[in-house]
């Protein structure tokens, strides 16, 4: 495998303000999801020198320290692609509420839902809106994100509520950083 590389945001610092500060981004994006890029990759540079035979890998370790490295790194590029400045009373239109309402009944519930799930991770992780090859909707939460995925699933929006993703404004206060990220979602990016 090549060699990760820690992907740019599709916009500034400071355009998730005042839901998500500019200081929270630069941290976050430059400091937490570079630390995954790196671990990534130390992991693969071991795994190539193991192939050469050039070093022993303990292989539960290299896989679990692998998977949460690379799940950190592509969950987050998913969280900064599907965000936008924030809109008041932002919800979806068009293809996407179809697809909500028909799996879901209404946005509120799924609004309810993945708020629900993302509130109540134990520790730190993830709310993630699943999505199949058969328009099915569903929604989870994954811990760290060492376990990625329900098989025939693809992640298709993610909420980090890792406290890194908002202490500085909201200590530890989840469910108010939750219920103020909806304004930055952008339905527009949305794939269902």
């Amino acid at each position: 495998m090549k060699q990760l590389t820690l992907t740019s945001l599709p916009y500034s610092y400071d355009a998730l303000e005042p839901v998500i500060s500019k200081r929270t981004v630069e941290l976050h994006h430059d400091k937490h999801q570079a630390a995954y890029v790196n671990g990534a990759n130390t992991a693969l540079e071991k795994l190539d020198k193991f192939r050469k035979k050039e070093i022993e890998i303990n292989s539960k370790d290299w896989w679990k320290n692998f998977n949460f490295n690379y799940n950190g790194v592509r969950f987050h590029e998913l969280f900064w692609e599907k965000m936008g400045p924030a809109k008041e009373d932002n919800k979806p239109s068009g293809k996407v509420l179809d697809a909500i309402n028909a799996n879901f009944g209404s946005w509120e519930q799924l609004a309810e839902e993945f708020s629900g799930a993302a509130i109540t991770v134990e520790g730190s992780g993830w709310a993630v809106l699943w999505g199949n090859d058969f328009g099915e909707l569903i929604v989870g939460q994954i811990e760290k994100h060492n376990m990625l995925g329900i098989l025939g699933w693809k992640a298709k929006l993610v909420l980090d509520v890792w406290e890194h993703a908002y202490y500085l404004e909201y200590q530890n206060n989840r469910a108010e950083f939750v219920k103020n990220w909806w304004k930055l979602v952008d339905w527009e990016k949305l794939e269902i």
